[in-house]
């Protein structure tokens, strides 16, 4: 169920142990709907970049290329080893690890006392010695983190939590810790990780060597905008062989990309000449596609920078000792699915949920419309459909009048169900008695069946709940309620329609928030002006 976020920090501050312990009080009681198996879930929905991963991969391996994983964490002296006079700019946007030092941790006799009062006993002297064990194997890096405070438990023969609290109240030098930076680096080029890939199978697999990685590099760029990321995604491959040229990359570019739907090619020289290819070898490869002809980018004639190939020069790969030439192609992922999926800020690719790009159809909505209350036996729905069915029949008799809609027995009395109108000069269900619940361009609507609103019905995503359906359902279950109290007479109404509650359906705040916000309405009034009586003995 839903809960208050402020509250359980309040809590957590006070006491996170009795938070923690407590908080399996937002774990709703199961509906007899929500339990496996009735319970399940539907067809879900591809991210567009994974989506577009997995199509790289497929394009890829029809090629005749072979999928390997490259390190992604990999020391600076590789950058130097491989950028050579241009390693500081490189090294300049590469995110630098960094690791919180082991501390050595002493044991005074004020922090004996505070154990001591923890656990609610004096600390023994072997315990104190086993305890200053645990602290030195962790100092030596032979205790994870994750495990020290389970570690902890078993000695001194304490619960996990007292184990956590000991940690926090005792020891402050584990809160003082400051993070120390290492030579590790985060990947900011795929290249990186192909030189040290390379120089393993380069010398040994039989020739041509062709390789495929699709994974993440991480890049410090200035900040994140419509076009640039943290982290992206590098579709890479490279090509060993004896007589690999730039024609290698052309042919293998094309060839490529021709299964995502662009059909001419363009190369030109790329004017950044990286030092770890081979002069006049780094190009640029720009591509037709007809799904950005008239768009309003800058691509808007069909043409698109896609992809950068080259061929690694001698000076960095006999750093290796790799000896053959090496082609490589690489693109990136977010460029492609942003041409396939015509998106134009990256980050709304990428992150749709925080830039705001979250989409829910009429058919999204409407299947969040569900009735609030039913009636809890086979006789409680049979009552229902009695009304619906009497309703449907009589709706437009003039009033006073009343029809019966059933007689049955239930918990062991005779219960007889009216729908009745008393007043003069009036019908004996309203206008709006059927007014059926449908979205219609993101706003829900109750509306009658007739031809005024057909475009509504046809353009829009029905509910199939009409306003009668899901009252009678209301007012069986206070009918069932009732007989089971020994009232002898129930009557519930209801008159004029404001909101999905009078007639007992109910909707998620997040889909009403939702609608709100991108300028919806929630537009359900009408006048109903249904009565239904029980006569109980």
């Amino acid at each position: 169920m839903k809960f208050n976020a402020k509250k359980y920090r309040e809590l957590v501050e006070q006491d996170f142990e009795k938070a923690w312990i407590n908080s399996d009080e937002v774990l709703s009681l199961k509906s007899p709907n929500n339990i496996y198996p009735r319970y399940g879930y539907a067809v879900g929905e591809e991210h567009p970049i994974f989506k577009t991963i997995n199509e790289l991969r497929k394009a890829y391996i029809s090629l005749g290329f072979k999928e390997v994983v490259n390190p992604l964490i990999v020391e600076d002296t590789h950058v130097k080893r491989q950028f050579g006079k241009e390693a500081l700019a490189v090294l300049d946007r590469c995110f630098y690890l960094a690791s919180l030092p082991r501390p050595d941790v002493g044991m005074s006799s004020e922090k004996i006392e505070k154990i001591s009062k923890i656990i609610g006993r004096k600390l023994k002297a072997k315990e104190i010695a086993d305890l200053q064990g645990i602290l030195h194997l962790f100092k030596k890096g032979k205790i994870d983190g994750d495990d020290l405070a389970v570690e902890i438990a078993k000695s001194l023969k304490i619960d996990d939590l007292k184990a956590v609290s000991i940690i926090d109240d005792v020891f402050p030098e584990f809160k003082e810790l400051t993070p120390k930076p290492t030579k590790l680096t985060l990947r900011s080029h795929m290249t990186t990780g192909w030189f040290i890939t390379l120089s393993k199978v380069a010398n040994k697999l039989p020739l041509p060597i062709r390789l495929f990685s699709i994974d993440r590099c991480f890049r410090r760029e200035q900040g994140e905008d419509a076009t640039r990321l943290y982290t992206y995604f590098s579709a890479s491959c490279v090509v060993v062989d004896e007589d690999v040229t730039i024609d290698e990359g052309k042919a293998v570019a094309e060839a490529l990309l021709r299964q995502f739907g662009f059909r001419k090619f363009r190369f030109k020289l790329d004017e950044k000449r990286s030092k770890y290819y081979i002069p006049n070898t780094q190009t640029e490869v720009f591509a037709f596609h007809p799904k950005i002809v008239g768009s309003s980018t800058k691509y808007k004639d069909g043409w698109i920078e896609i992809a950068t190939f080259g061929i690694y020069s001698p000076t960095a790969l006999s750093q290796y000792d790799i000896e053959y030439p090496v082609m490589n192609l690489g693109l990136g992922v977010e460029r492609l699915a942003m041409i396939l999926y015509n998106y134009s800020d990256v980050r709304e690719l990428v992150y749709p949920w925080i830039y705001g790009k979250i989409e829910l159809s009429d058919m999204d909505i409407a299947r969040n419309i569900k009735v609030k209350e039913v009636p809890n036996t086979t006789i409680g729905l049979k009552i229902a459909q009695s009304i619906v069915d009497v309703a449907d029949r009589y709706a437009k008799e003039k009033s006073p009048c009343e029809f019966l809609a059933c007689e049955y027995e239930l918990y062991g009395k005779k219960v007889r169900v009216f729908v009745v109108e008393k007043e003069e000069n009036t019908k004996l269900c309203g206008p709006a008695y059927a007014n059926e619940i449908v979205v219609y361009q993101g706003s829900v609507y109750g509306l009658p069946k007739t031809d005024k609103w057909k475009s509504y019905f046809d353009h829009g995503f029905s509910t199939g709940l009409r306003y009668i359906d899901s009252f009678a359902y209301l007012a069986a279950k206070r009918i069932e309620e009732a007989t089971f109290r020994g009232d002898e007479v129930f009557e519930i109404k209801v008159r004029v329609v404001e909101s999905l509650s009078d007639i007992n359906l109910k909707m998620q705040d997040n889909v009403r928030k939702y609608i709100i916000s991108k300028g919806g309405k929630i537009d359900v009034r009408g006048p109903m002006f249904v009565t239904i009586r029980a006569e109980i003995s």
